[in-house]
């Protein structure tokens, strides 16, 4: 019976040097190579993902594409919707060069109209400028012309005081200009 016991005392010891082995091992080996072990895991990961979302997307593509290749119907009223939204896209650019062109033929007229009155204004012997702005401001009682109505002298505030003389050297506060010295920098 003492032989019977003494492979079962034997056993434990094989198998906790084994486990020893083994943990020193790995703990060597981890100590080590850590955090390079870390960073290709997170790569794998990354990488696996990646190419996870790429076969989905290449699997939905053939999928897609058998089921164009088997029904054409599809494809063809597909084709037909893209026409039919391409060609209303055009309709609606072509209406807005219509527009566009309206708009630039209205500003000819007005500014050939704003020009003979100005011409026969000063074949009366009139001041033009005054004369020109008034009926420029009663023929566009809408907002349907892009006119921009002048403002008054009256209206707007002065920059300065009157007394302001740019040539007198006063007023200025602390801005002035002076030349600079002549002659070479003292520097260094």
């Amino acid at each position: 019976m003492e032989r019977e016991e003494e492979p079962l005392s034997a056993r434990p010891a094989l198998e906790t040097e084994g486990l020893r082995f083994l943990h020193v091992t790995v703990g060597s080996l981890l100590a080590t190579y850590g955090w390079y072990i870390v960073f290709s895991c997170i790569l794998l990961y990354v990488g696996f993902q990646k190419l996870s979302t790429r076969l989905r997307a290449l699997r939905q593509r053939q999928l897609d594409r058998a089921a164009a290749a088997v029904e054409p119907d599809v494809v063809v009223k597909r084709q037909e919707a893209l026409a039919a939204a391409r060609l209303k896209m055009q309709e609606e650019l072509n209406a807005q060069v219509e527009k566009h062109k309206e708009k630039l033929k209205q500003l000819e007229e007005e500014k050939r109209r704003q020009k003979i009155e100005m011409w026969d204004s000063m074949q009366e012997g009139k001041s033009y400028k005054g004369n020109a702005k008034k009926p420029q401001e009663e023929d566009s009682p809408g907002p349907s012309t892009p006119s921009v109505i002048p403002k008054r002298k009256s209206d707007r505030k002065p920059l300065r005081g009157g007394g302001y003389n740019p040539l007198s050297g006063e007023g200025g506060g602390t801005c002035s200009w002076r030349p600079g010295r002549r002659g070479p920098s003292s520097g260094g």
